[in-house]
């Protein structure tokens, strides 16, 4: 498929990711090391027409994500999760800096950038930074330059289209810029040695001495944390998290066959209840998807409940990766089982940030809704 011409109106994203999911499984052994990259996957998402698909299907792409399309972005999202959750981290951001140039871009903003996005750029949103060293955009009114860093990037070294947000001097909020950088270049990986997600490719990028121009800027000072954009897309990540989930699920569950322990009723106790837990976050992250989309409660209704729904994702993550390491024993923590990557993986991704405050924020908010447990989230209902 040319990326460089529109999408198909009758583009099938959920095919698509079905594919690329299989491909990637097929590959993400063989790139679990510090220095692994689903590369591969990568040129799989933009054949396929992944890379380009969030782009509004009037500026050539296929408006995945677009009401009413949460839907099956929440699909694509799980697939592309269930087949690698290092790739489906970095689809997740790719999808989520698109997103963001669809509503906050100008039009020749959104022209270039979605131009760049069919041409098989990866896009990534990176907000993290330390302390000191955070980065800064110069003073000025034409071209400025940028210093500092940022850190736990996502792809770093890979995107070549990176979503920041800087301090300016005179503003009180952080600015978004989208910066282009070179493959390959800026980027300091030496810290990362985790447990999993090895091929992620996180590490810090040095963005000292590049130069932007004003169409770098994107949107108005305090966009980047306009609520419910900010903490309301949080569902998304909970996607990818839920493709992890099943794919650990399977693991154990073909573990189980081979070994022709089906009828142990110990075995099939733990296997339901890890049934349950996948469904029920399968629930909680497709009920997240519409109410985002529809956007018809209060912005603090809506953070409220896809708070609850990334909880509910990680209990039911942490829950089911209990149970199958219980089933499958100690052949479950021995490198090639299928199910020791997959663990590490889901165990390192679900750690999430502020997870305390996600839930104490969501009970603040039921707590002065009031009224019925069960019109909480309607919409009319107050």
């Amino acid at each position: 498929m040319d990326q460089r011409t529109p999408l198909s109106l009758a583009y099938d994203a959920v095919s698509a990711a079905r594919e690329v999911a299989a491909l990637a499984a097929s590959r993400a052994e063989a790139q679990d090391r510090d220095d692994g990259f689903p590369a591969e996957d990568i040129l799989s998402l933009h054949r396929l027409g992944l890379l380009a698909a969030p782009v509004p299907a009037a500026e050539g792409g296929a408006g995945l994500g677009e009401e009413p399309g949460a839907a099956t972005l929440a699909e694509v999202l799980r697939l592309v999760g269930y087949g690698s959750l290092a790739l489906g981290r970095l689809y997740e951001g790719h999808v989520n800096a698109l997103q963001l140039i669809g509503r906050f871009g100008e039009a020749g903003q959104r022209t270039r950038l979605f131009s760049d996005a069919r041409d098989g750029h990866l896009f990534g949103v990176w907000n993290t930074e330390p302390a000191e060293g955070g980065l800064v955009l110069g003073e000025g009114a034409g071209d400025r330059s940028l210093s500092g860093v940022k850190t736990l990037a996502s792809g770093a070294g890979r995107v070549t289209r990176a979503l920041v947000t800087v301090r300016s001097p005179g503003e009180d909020a952080p600015l978004m810029l989208v910066v282009p950088l070179e493959a390959g270049s800026r980027a300091d990986l030496q810290a990362w040695h985790a447990h999993g997600m090895r091929a992620s490719a996180t590490g810090t990028v040095d963005f000292t001495g590049l130069v932007v121009g004003p169409d770098a800027i994107l949107g108005a000072p305090g966009d980047y944390h306009r609520q419910p954009i900010f903490s309301g897309g949080a569902w998304r990540f909970a996607a990818v998290h839920l493709g992890g989930i099943e794919a650990v699920f399977d693991a154990w569950r073909g573990h189980v066959t081979r070994l022709g322990r089906g009828a142990d009723p110990h075995q099939l106790a733990r296997l339901g209840e890890g049934a349950i837990a996948v469904e029920g976050a399968r629930l909680w992250v497709m009920r997240a998807a519409g109410i985002v989309a529809e956007d018809a409660l209060s912005a603090d209704r809506i953070v409220a409940f896809v708070n609850l729904a990334r909880l509910a994702v990680e209990k039911a993550g942490l829950e089911v990766l209990q149970l199958a390491q219980r089933s499958v024993g100690l052949q479950g923590f021995l490198r090639g089982h299928p199910l020791e990557r997959l663990s590490r993986d889901l165990a390192t991704y679900l750690r999430q940030p502020g997870p305390d405050r996600a839930l104490t924020d969501a009970a603040a908010e039921i707590l002065e809704a009031g009224g019925m447990a069960g019109d909480v989230w309607t919409r009319g209902v107050t």
